[in-house]
């Protein structure tokens, strides 16, 4: 790889002169302009980056930190950052919480240590001081999926309250009145999130919603086959199991499946996160999905917003119900739904003007 010293023994200048013109300094006469460019494209140089960020502040680079890359929702959402990161002249350092604090810390501490021009992050709890101080102290930061509230940092994130409610509607309408929850972890805004959003829709179908019906998973797929395991060993279990996740749904079914209890005949299953295997699986699985893509993109432009000193906005996407044959063929026409049931999704009070 040619150096810049190439380029000024080539162009017969100094290092200062081409140092100069890559720059479009003015006190350049056109002569040598013309002979540094082209020494520049006869040794195909490139100038090097780091040095450049040291001049101009600027790494063009962002950091993305997810839950967990082994969730394909925090994949698809991965690629869809850096093909917009990439459209817009950034790169993406991608690093794996893999749904632990210490370990998205560290992720956080380095990429900061490597002057990433701006930070993407789905937190993994509901407060970390290393990125409520990094937010305080300027860092521009997008959060995406998941938010820590009360920190001034834009959101990005869809709200799935609308769609949940079109599920237990979709259930009762099924017929299944006996319906129990795998809950992610309360400290995670999603996890907490959803398990209300549930519980306000059985409420509002007058629904019996016991404890015993509520299991605590961590959005990985052992808790799922852990609290699915549970329900079935109650004296009345679940007709249907919802699972906050996609990876606590697969562990849900294989549950179910090592009981030799089929789906959707023994047990109904339905899972938030929808993911490209739930086609492919035996009966597919009814789910609710997110806007991925668009919530990457998104987050990026209001990242690069922020950087590039234009005011970022937080965005709410809704997510929809998507149904499939995991719960059940409908027997007779479903029954209308409550009054006033929203046609939109509103913005849920943590995601206020306040934040951005």
């Amino acid at each position: 790889m040619a150096s810049i010293k190439d380029v000024a023994a080539e162009a017969g200048v100094s290092v200062a002169t081409v140092s100069r013109v890559l720059n479009d300094h003015p006190s350049v006469s056109e002569d040598a302009r013309t002979r540094v460019l082209a020494a520049v494209e006869a040794l195909g140089y490139r100038p090097n980056a780091v040095a450049r960020s040291l001049r101009t502040d600027q790494t063009r680079t962002l950091g993305l930190v997810i839950s967990d890359v082994l969730n394909p929702y925090f994949t698809e959402l991965a690629r869809s950052v850096e093909e917009e990161a990439r459209a817009l002249g950034y790169s993406v350092i991608i690093g794996n919480a893999d749904e632990r604090p210490d370990l998205q810390d560290h992720h956080v501490r380095t990429l900061l240590d490597r002057r990433i021009d701006g930070l993407l992050v789905s937190p993994t709890d509901g407060g970390s001081p290393l990125i409520v101080d990094a937010a305080r102290a300027g860092t521009p930061m997008v959060f995406v999926d998941r938010w820590i509230p009360g920190v001034d940092v834009p959101v990005v994130r869809s709200d799935g309250r609308a769609a949940v409610r079109d599920l237990v509607a979709h259930l009762h309408g099924l017929g299944h009145r006996r319906l129990a929850i795998i809950a992610g972890p309360a400290a995670t805004t999603t996890g907490s999130e959803r398990v209300e959003a549930f519980r306000a829709a059985m409420a509002e179908y007058g629904l019996p919603l016991p404890d015993a019906y509520i299991g605590q998973g961590d959005f990985q797929a052992e808790s799922g086959r852990r609290v699915t395991e549970g329900f079935l060993d109650l004296a009345e279990p679940p007709e249907v199991v919802f699972a906050a996740d996609n990876l606590m749904a697969l562990g849900a079914l294989d549950a179910v499946r090592a009981r030799g209890l089929r789906v959707p005949q023994d047990i109904a299953l339905a899972a938030f996160d929808d993911i490209r295997w739930f086609v492919h699986t035996d009966p597919p699985i009814t789910a609710i999905a997110q806007p991925t893509g668009e919530l990457g993109r998104a987050a990026v432009r209001a990242l690069v917003d922020r950087i590039e000193g234009r005011p970022p906005q937080s965005v709410t996407l809704p997510a929809r119900l998507v149904v499939r044959r995991s719960c059940g063929e409908p027997a007779h026409r479903e029954p209308p739904a409550p009054e006033e049931f929203p046609a939109s999704v509103e913005p849920s009070p943590a995601m206020n003007r306040s934040q951005t």
